[in-house]
């Protein structure tokens, strides 16, 4: 065969995303909190932009201003100098997965035609705050190594998220469990270990309960370093000789034990930055309706409203005399209600599928977490008619506030166990939460075995191995049935 160059024809299908539909995909992904950000930039790139006051509901349009001509007038020169750029928004669930079978929707130049007022991609909070990482994210990086399960990783989240600047806690435990609806004595264990976290002393509820973590933590917390600590009045006051005499040491020694004590930090938490970026704010509100059911809305206090100038647009383009200028003005006015339109389609998505969340898990809005049913990506989607891969992005970083307090909405994600005659299965945090309450009620002379437990959840509908019951109950902390027994007979005689 002859080797040689020539020209071949040949047909293929190929995926091609325009940069403005991956950018629509990218503000699903974006709490409101970033697209705040966005569109700071936004309108500093584009003059046609303006922070309006109208609702969304009304399409985006602004009221024409004090310059601008007749209504209509300003409407026509819009849809004149928007031309084709200005078609209509595609954004239907189809089109806003077309990436995934490409992995295109991360790749594009994010230049200032396409709304971000800088190279680069859609602006980065994590990348634009303070350079000191802040205490909570620093915290919460450490969780998944510690947390037994999901549930006390999110309860772990949730005091994370309550620690003040210096890494104490201030709010009564007793309030934290009532708002999440569970014992306060998982919120005792989660607080356990979140006190196991670095820097050591976070979590603390007192001056000394933070120096007696780090002390142990260092092996010297006996009973001499204990009666100290519980003195720190006493060593303010300078009262040595009194400190000697209840802690049973000698001068030496006592020496020592306050050369240790000042060596820790009484304030861990401020080796980190403050806690104004980490602070959550709610991307979603949910309060009771008052037919019985719910409603739910976007937290608009940090979803700011965009529209189009339209009298600057019309001030501008009379003072367009070449080509150039108004491709220029045409180009920004294309770009400015692409925008809108991609923020409002944004919004009615993040809704479309919180609606549907709540709708699952109804019983957790109202009881707790015993409630908590399994929830798979895939079922919202499927009840909304989107892609898994919208719900996806839609439920990264967004966080919904109700009655229970804050919770990302990942966290209504469950998988499912012990399916029974039902087979839908219940949550493993619900049967966690199952478990705890039928140890927490067993009588002190009658403790249930793991034979027993699986015979009680299987008669309400849980399914489940007697090997999956243990792995439960251990991972709640709550020892066997030896361990209860004694563990109960103390107490009582205590």
């Amino acid at each position: 065969m002859a080797l040689g160059p020539r020209l071949d024809l040949r047909q293929s299908q190929s995926l091609v995303m325009t940069p403005q539909l991956q950018q629509a995909i990218k503000l699903l992904a974006l709490s409101n909190l970033e697209i705040e950000t966005f569109i700071g930039e936004a309108l500093e790139a584009n003059p046609l932009l303006d922070a309006g006051q109208v609702s969304r509901e009304d399409g985006g349009d602004a009221p024409a201003s004090e310059t601008a001509p007749e209504p209509s007038t300003s409407d026509d020169l819009i849809r004149e100098g928007a031309g084709e750029a200005d078609a209509p928004l595609d954004l239907d669930p189809t089109a806003l997965d077309t990436d995934r079978d490409t992995g295109d929707a991360d790749r594009g130049d994010w230049s200032a035609s396409d709304f971000s007022g800088s190279a680069g991609e859609a602006p980065d909070l994590e990348n634009r705050s303070d350079d000191a990482m802040s205490l909570a994210m620093h915290l919460e990086a450490q969780v998944g190594s510690v947390a037994p399960d999901p549930q006390a990783a999110f309860i772990m989240r949730h005091i994370i998220g309550m620690l003040d600047e210096a890494g104490y806690l201030t709010a009564p435990l007793r309030d934290l469990a009532s708002d999440l609806g569970l014992p306060i004595a998982e919120v005792e264990h989660a607080l356990g270990l979140v006190q196991m976290l670095e820097p050591t002393g976070v979590g603390a509820r007192s001056l000394s309960e933070c120096l007696a973590l780090q002390a142990k933590e260092a092996d010297r917390y006996d009973p001499c370093m204990e009666v100290l600590i519980d003195n720190l009045e006493l060593v303010a006051k300078g009262a040595f000789a009194h400190l000697r005499r209840i802690c049973g040491v000698d001068e030496e020694d006592l020496v020592d034990m306050l050369g240790e004590l000042r060596s820790y930090d009484p304030r861990p938490g401020l080796q980190f930055g403050g806690t104004a970026s980490s602070a959550v704010v709610p991307d979603i509100l949910l309060t009771p309706g008052s037919d019985g059911g719910w409603d739910i809305r976007l937290n608009e206090d940090t979803l700011p409203r965009l529209v189009v100038n339209r009298g600057y647009y019309v001030e501008l383009r009379g003072g367009c005399t070449s080509k150039d200028a108004r491709g220029w003005l045409s180009e920004k006015l294309a770009d400015a209600n692409w925008l809108i339109k991609a923020l409002d389609q944004r919004q009615k998505t993040i809704l479309k599928v919180a609606a549907e969340i709540v709708k699952q898990q109804d019983g957790f809005f109202r009881k707790g977490v015993s409630e908590l049913r399994p929830l798979t990506l895939a079922k919202v989607a499927e009840a909304i008619e989107m892609h898994e891969s919208t719900v996806s992005r839609v439920t990264s970083n967004k966080y919904l506030h109700c009655k229970r307090g804050t919770f990302e909405l990942k966290y209504f994600f469950t998988s499912g166990v012990g399916g029974g005659a039902s087979g839908e299965g219940a949550s493993a945090e619900a049967v966690k939460a199952r478990i705890k309450a039928l140890t927490d009620a067993e009588d002190p002379a009658k403790i249930l075995s793991d034979d027993t437990l699986v015979e009680m959840l299987k008669a309400e509908g849980f399914d489940l191995a007697r090997r999956t019951v243990a792995k439960y109950r251990e991972a709640i902390g709550i020892g066997s049935s030896v361990q209860r027994r004694r563990a109960k007979k103390l107490a009582a005689m205590g």
